[in-house]
């Protein structure tokens, strides 16, 4: 088993040019949380997206403006990059739009990259789990097949196939997460939907399939294993970043009435219920563990407790 030891002598003046990283979709709710673990592990950090949001490090470039990105990029001349700009939300209502940002935007920031001329350490692209589908057979590893099973994650795994392409020009990881979560997650997605309807102590909550089982992390600990892949630097890696986990719909729901104190009724709505829906997704993370050493995710228990008591 080969582990990274991220030990590395340098002066105070060569720290801050050595750990500069740029995040693509800085502003956006995992851009937040690994914004503060990068700085919290010394890492200077620098961001582009669509919008800046007033953050003071954060530039507002569209992916599809190569000539301003390329301006940017070498403006900040980082030595890592990690992409997670991205359509996520898997029911979103344009289909075009997950190959127009997922696929063509990233292949442009690769182009970018490659013409910088820059010396880069690693770039890490956020992939997706989904790219495993309807796949069966306990805990998926990066062996298993991809089989997408919507536009969403045929997007993703287009963007890994066309990312391999820059792999002799660039120092690329790829990255699977499987579902996660914490506080800042639009209520768009499941468990902050959930979450909302039990601090306001709502009596009704519709949703769709409940016997779906997904394998949840913590935001914060998946920034906390993207924050060691690139001090690891496994380059040409693809990585499963999961807890190993399964939770059923019908646990997230029990774990949030037992938190909170509140019963709401659950209504099934057929609008919700998705074509193609995954039934089960769980994770293997041996590979990240073989990578970067001891990891692994907060309970969702605990996850839902601090999304619960959020003021956010």
């Amino acid at each position: 088993m080969q582990i990274c030891v991220a030990m590395i002598w340098v002066s105070p003046s060569d720290m801050v040019r050595e750990r500069r990283v740029l995040v693509t979709g800085l502003t956006g709710f995992t851009g937040r949380h690994l914004a503060r673990e990068l700085a919290a592990a010394g890492f200077e950090v620098f961001g582009i997206g669509a919008h800046a949001d007033g953050h003071s490090e954060c530039r507002q470039v569209d992916l599809a403006d190569r000539a301003r990105l390329l301006e940017v990029v070498r403006d900040i001349a980082p030595d890592y990059v990690v992409h997670l700009a991205a359509i996520a939300f898997v029911a979103h209502g344009n289909a075009n739009a997950f190959y127009d940002v997922n696929v063509v935007g990233t292949r442009n920031l690769l182009e970018v990259l490659s013409a910088s001329g820059l010396q880069l350490r690693a770039v890490l692209l956020a992939s997706s789990a989904n790219v495993y589908g309807n796949a069966v057979g306990g805990a998926l590893s990066e062996d298993t097949p991809p089989n997408p099973a919507n536009d969403y994650a045929v997007s993703k795994l287009a963007m890994e196939y066309m990312a391999k392409l820059w792999l002799p020009r660039l120092p690329i990881i790829i990255a699977r997460p499987f579902n996660y979560t914490g506080v800042g997650q639009s209520v768009d997605f499941l468990l902050p939907k959930v979450v909302a309807h039990f601090k306001s102590r709502a009596p009704l909550i519709e949703l769709g399939n409940l016997d779906v089982w997904r394998d949840f992390s913590d935001v914060r600990s998946v920034a906390r294993a993207y924050r060691r892949l690139l001090e690891c630097e496994p380059v040409g890696a693809v990585v499963n970043v999961c807890s190993g986990k399964l939770y059923s719909l019908r646990d997230v729901l029990g774990l949030a009435e037992t938190l909170s104190g509140h019963k709401l009724e659950v209504a099934v709505n057929p609008a919700f219920v998705r074509a193609n829906e995954v039934q089960r997704l769980c994770g293997d993370a041996s590979r990240l563990r073989n990578i970067i050493g001891d990891w692994s995710s907060l309970p969702l228990k605990k996850t839902l407790q601090w999304m619960i008591e959020s003021n956010g």
